[in-house]
């Protein structure tokens, strides 16, 4: 017998977010990934487009600046998204999803300091 997965939701992610109207907005991702909810974003200073928030570089992508609320496929061509791009609001971290570069706790529990200080709080459990 096969085994069903299904992919996590939006509700696996946000575990309170005291006004939709405030803290989400829509904002483009940049081609070449195909993402899912819970992607941690950092903002390309140059574009303003969005990419998985990486450790390291100097594109401005290195800074967290939004989670991802809806699975996009961008593998092909940009794509416009919605995000959670501020708080009030807490966030499970188990959910989150990381770029590869963002490999040890220190630099995954520096993503969730980067999203705190938009009001973005990472929690263990909600």
């Amino acid at each position: 017998m096969s085994v069903l997965t299904q992919p996590s939701t939006m509700g696996d992610l946000l575990k309170l977010e005291l006004d939709p109207n405030y803290t989400r907005e829509t904002v483009t991702l940049l081609a070449g990934a195909s993402l899912s909810v819970g992607a941690v974003l950092g903002r390309i200073t140059a574009s303003g487009k969005y990419k998985l928030a990486t450790s390291g570089g100097s594109d401005g992508a290195q800074n967290a600046a939004a989670v991802l609320l809806y699975a996009t496929d961008a593998s092909a061509a940009d794509q416009n998204a919605v995000v959670l791009m501020r708080g009030p609001a807490i966030v499970s971290k188990a959910a989150l999803t990381f770029d590869a570069t963002v490999d040890d706790a220190a630099k995954i529990d520096t993503k969730h300091g980067q999203l705190a200080a938009l009001g973005i709080i990472p929690r263990d459990s909600a």
